[in-house]
């Protein structure tokens, strides 16, 4: 029996989960809810849903992950055999491969603009034009498809060498250059002439656009931001050593990307002030950035070209750095299931995901061009996938992860994975245990009930 690796060190772990945690929606979709929900208003509610949703939540992933070094499926089997609690795990899975599947294909784009803001293609280029940019290549049947593939090919290099050599090694790597690229980003943008009138809106709140529903946005933003409920951070925490401390890890995550967050908004907002665009209007998705940023970026930095081709590059290779890390991590929950339970080794699991998912991205990606015709209930092929992800299988696996760990894990599990067999002092368990009782399931049913816009049938 092979002795399963484990994260070679503190620091290998921490940036690891904060490589699944920092994704496109740090500087995709953040951004867009800031923009329309009062700027520093929304920060602030938003940090407070991290703080009492998102910081609980991921401490009962860890906990799972690390309390049977399994993968997360296996990882319920053990801890609630002869249950129909596998199915949460199973869950996991699934919900990691079917997100996967698309996220590939923004990947690939990821790339695409990073080729094309590194060889200046956009000087010149007329405002209207940036829409018939995007529309062209997404359409095209073969250059999507084809970074797509660069993209998982990536992927598949950094999982299919294990854990210490390639997820830690690689994140150790290229986690602080993000975080290099987020501050010149920030230097750069916070430098413009009208940038203080972004800084402004990041800064002072205006809480008079807080409503109910934004509220629901900042709970829903926390808890996809921080991939709660994909199966990644169960089964990175499920290569923790006893030693980790799973509550300040967990904290340090949730530090790492909210500040990822927010420093994104002082990229973008500076910007977009700069050249008198109003927040309110911002374009969501795709939109904002690969059609509104590049008209953003050239009308702010146009005057200098090489400033404008060194931002650009920059922040699309910053885009495609937080897109690699989540999409590593959401192959590995996938992996790490085929390795144990099929029994294979890993370059073979790896490979069979890497064919899995590229097909599936490919088929995403036509749904673009060839396939856009192609509807699943009157949603193209890749809205479903984004769809269902995102609105359905995500808050229902967080509702059942705080069930799961507040309401059946015995309490003795709980006290010896925080305390680490007694080393530690985690006074916050019973805070923790309430949260995930009574607070979490309800307020990610009510983000549920809003990504599917019950409300507003009702209102």
């Amino acid at each position: 029996m092979t002795t399963r690796e484990n994260f070679g060190s503190k620091l290998g772990a921490i940036l690891a989960a904060a490589g699944s945690a920092v994704g496109l929606g740090n500087v995709w979709r953040f951004p867009i809810e800031t923009g329309q929900h009062g700027g520093a208003a929304f920060i602030c509610i938003y940090i407070l849903c991290i703080i009492i949703l998102g910081i609980p939540i991921m401490m009962g992933e860890f906990l799972i992950g690390r309390h049977t070094h399994s993968n997360t499926a296996r990882a319920y089997q053990r801890l609630a055999p002869g249950t129909q609690w596998k199915w949460v795990g199973r869950l996991g899975v699934f919900t990691g491969t079917f997100i996967l599947c698309y996220y590939c294909v923004i990947g690939g784009w990821t790339l695409h603009y990073t080729t094309l803001a590194a060889t200046n293609t956009f000087d010149g280029v007329p405002p209207a034009e940036f829409q018939d940019i995007f529309a062209l290549f997404v359409s095209n049947p073969w250059m999507p498809t084809v970074w797509l593939i660069i993209f998982m090919l990536m992927t598949h290099v950094v999982v299919s060498r294990g854990i210490q050599h390639g997820i830690e090694r690689f994140s150790k790597i290229i986690m602080p250059m993000l975080f290099i690229l987020v501050v010149v980003l920030v230097i750069c943008s916070v430098c413009l002439p009208g940038a203080s009138n972004g800084i402004r809106f990041l800064l002072m709140p205006d809480f008079s656009k807080v409503t109910g529903k934004v509220v629901l946005g900042a709970m829903g933003q926390a808890f996809f931001s921080l991939s709660l409920g994909m199966g990644c951070l169960c089964t990175y925490a499920s290569y923790f050593n006893h030693h980790t401390n799973l509550g300040r890890t967990a904290v340090n995550v949730c530090v790492i990307d909210t500040i990822v967050a927010i420093m994104a908004g002082f990229i973008i907002f500076p910007s977009v002030f700069n050249i008198g665009v109003d927040a309110d209007h911002l374009q969501a998705g795709p939109s904002l950035l690969f059609i509104s940023l590049p008209n953003v970026f050239q009308k702010s930095f146009g005057a200098v070209p090489f400033l404008a081709i060194l931002f650009s590059t920059a922040f699309y290779f910053l885009i495609f750095i937080a897109a690699l890390t989540s999409a590593i991590s959401l192959h590995e929950v996938t992996t790490a299931f085929i390795v144990e339970e099929m029994k294979l080794k890993r370059r073979w699991a790896a490979l069979i995901v890497t064919g899995i998912c590229s097909a599936v991205g490919v088929v995403c990606s036509l749904s673009f061009g060839p396939l856009k015709d192609m509807l699943i209930f009157d949603m193209s092929i890749f809205d479903f996938f984004d769809y269902i992800s995102g609105n359905i299988f995500l808050p229902v696996a967080g509702m059942l992860i705080s069930i799961f760990v507040g309401w059946y894990l015995d309490r003795h599990i709980l006290i010896e994975e925080f305390s680490n067999n007694g080393e530690l002092r985690a006074r916050y368990i019973p805070v923790i245990v309430f949260i995930l009782r009574y607070i979490a399931p309800v307020a990610i049913g009510l983000v549920l009930l809003n990504q599917l816009g019950v409300f507003s049938f009702l209102v």
